[in-house]
């Protein structure tokens, strides 16, 4: 009944959202600006508690999961079942895009004027390198990592600390009760802060639309339409993938994902979507020890809908060019999306660094994402909501194979 009712109280969010930013954009032209920057104090203040309460959520369950787990053998096993789905996830989401770009050609029929190859679009390709990646990965100290919301670093401790917990046998009690109680708790609170979501989502379209107006999307609907589309065909083969191995408790748990798809979806932030969408997991009946192992592994390894608009984004902008890409760079472009989406939580507008440093390596101008910056919002709201529904998917049929009796997957008491 909660969630049906955030669910309805989001949905209605949405279309006022959109309706109050297009009546201030038509007729308030002079405010536009000011009620823009003020409205998204909303979203704001929303997502600040959202991270506010992500790295202990994520730090106690994953650490009370993996202790759970028993031993290093145990670990490693559901770790790499994981990483086998998020890398045969990641390479059908970037070759599908790939496929369909390719046979839209959204850069040729758009006729868009183009910026001057030299601009700049102030998004740091360089910041995507190896020792990014190490920095990106392993904590100099996980008060740090908290502290910046680094979610694979935490990560990264987590694994370590919930493995030497395990380790020490018996004695480990009185410490997992308190991580059981401390992921109660968080859980709580994230009961409350859902509580401010459908004003965030408010907040955050009618700002946008506010700021921007419906025009942009019609004047760049066309690409728009055709990445949906995309989303969707992604969506379509994820979910009859997801259906082979856990069969048709599938539609039950896209009805458990619904509040945090829609959530995702609304505020372009799959990360706002977190605590929700590990809920929903537990109320489908996947155990605490899988659900919290592999969900904060997915936010860093398995963002299928960011990797697909890579590879949107960047095939739109060789065409816009005219730049022809042969069937060998195009299956390079693949390898190197697939190595550099991996690992980059926490990087600030990660899937445009992403893309930047691709054109960067096929010389392609990067003044092309100049053009994507007005509808960014947009695309994300997609992306984001996949990535959602990707790594529901992927903790539901890891469990499914950890099973060893029948359909039903053994659940464990709802934290709440």
């Amino acid at each position: 009944m909660q969630a049906s009712r955030l669910t309805a109280a989001i949905f209605l969010s949405m279309i006022l959202g959109i309706v109050v930013g297009f009546i201030c954009h038509r007729f308030f032209v002079d405010s536009t600006s000011a009620f823009a920057e003020n409205i998204s104090l909303l979203p704001t203040i929303f997502l600040r508690l959202i991270k506010m309460i992500i790295a202990p959520l994520v730090f106690a369950t994953l650490v009370g999961g993996i202790a759970r787990m028993g031993d290093a053998g145990t670990i490693g096993r559901i770790g790499g079942k994981a990483m086998a789905w998020f890398m045969s996830a990641s390479l059908i989401s970037l070759s599908l895009g790939l496929m369909l770009v390719t046979a839209f050609q959204p850069g040729k029929i758009l006729k868009l004027p183009l910026p001057a190859a030299n601009a700049h679009s102030e998004i740091e390709a360089g910041a995507l390198s190896l020792q990014t990646f190490i920095a990106h990965a392993v904590p100099v100290s996980i008060i740090d990592a908290m502290a910046r919301n680094e979610i694979l670093q935490i990560v990264v401790f987590s694994v370590f600390f919930g493995v030497a917990t395990a380790a020490i046998g018996e004695r480990n009690r009185p410490l997992l009760d308190i991580f059981d109680q401390l992921g109660s708790i968080m859980l709580k609170l994230t009961g409350y802060v859902m509580l401010f979501a459908p004003l965030a989502v408010f907040g955050a379209l009618a700002g946008t639309v506010a700021k921007q107006g419906l025009e942009i999307i019609a004047v760049y609907g066309v690409f728009m339409g055709e990445f949906y589309l995309a989303i969707l065909a992604l969506w379509l083969v994820l979910i009859a993938i997801g259906a082979i191995f856990i069969g048709p408790r599938v539609i039950l748990l896209l009805k458990y994902m619904r509040a945090p798809l829609l959530l995702a979806f609304a505020t372009a932030s799959s990360e706002a979507a977190y605590p929700k969408t590990l809920e929903g997991l537990q109320r489908f009946g996947i155990s605490n020890k899988i659900s919290s192992f592999i969900l904060p592994l997915g936010y860093s390894f398995n963002l299928d809908g960011s990797m697909m608009y890579c590879t949107f984004a960047v095939m739109f902008i060789a065409q816009a060019y005219g730049i022809e890409l042969t069937l060998t760079q195009q299956i390079l472009m693949l390898a190197v999306l697939m190595l550099t989406s991996k690992g980059i939580a926490g990087v600030p507008r990660a899937s445009l660094v992403v893309i930047a440093a691709t054109l960067s390596q096929f010389n392609i101008p990067e003044a092309g994402l100049l053009l994507l910056l007005g509808i960014d919002h947009f695309l994300d709201m997609g992306r984001s909501a996949t990535n959602v529904i990707g790594n529901s998917l992927a903790a539901a049929v890891v469990a499914r194979w950890e099973s060893d009796h029948g359909d039903e997957i053994e659940a464990e008491p709802v934290l709440s």
